[in-house]
């Protein structure tokens, strides 16, 4: 945390610099118009205007994998259930005959010994 403080206010004494030198006056023209101003906010401006788009462009696909990331996880839990009902399954069919009283009981989500896992 420490070490991100620094960073962040070498940052910013390399943009006050970096203001200080560029103050020439510019002027930036974009079809009809006209914009004036130090050189260092006219950068600043078009900066911020790439950042901005930059966020339009990814966020649509952000937000589509956190909800695909949502429902793989909710199918991962089910498929570890099912496996692990398997696993129980498997190993009391081993040992004993199942009835299907014990069956349903496992179905249901049950343990029947707690020394199979």
């Amino acid at each position: 945390m420490f070490i991100l403080f620094i960073l962040g206010l070498l940052l910013g004494g390399v943009a006050v610099v970096f203001a200080l030198q560029n103050i020439a006056i510019v002027t930036v023209t974009f079809f009809n118009w006209k914009l004036e101003g130090s050189l260092a906010v006219i950068l600043l401006l078009a900066l911020s205007a790439g950042v901005v788009t930059a966020l339009l462009i990814v966020l649509p696909g952000s937000i589509d994998n956190y909800f695909r990331q949502r429902a793989l996880k909710k199918e991962n839990q089910k498929l570890a259930e099912a496996l692990r009902k398997q696993k129980e399954l498997t190993v009391f069919a081993k040992n004993t005959p199942p009835t299907p009283e014990a069956i349903a009981s496992i179905e249901h989500g049950e343990v029947a010994d707690s020394r199979i896992f």
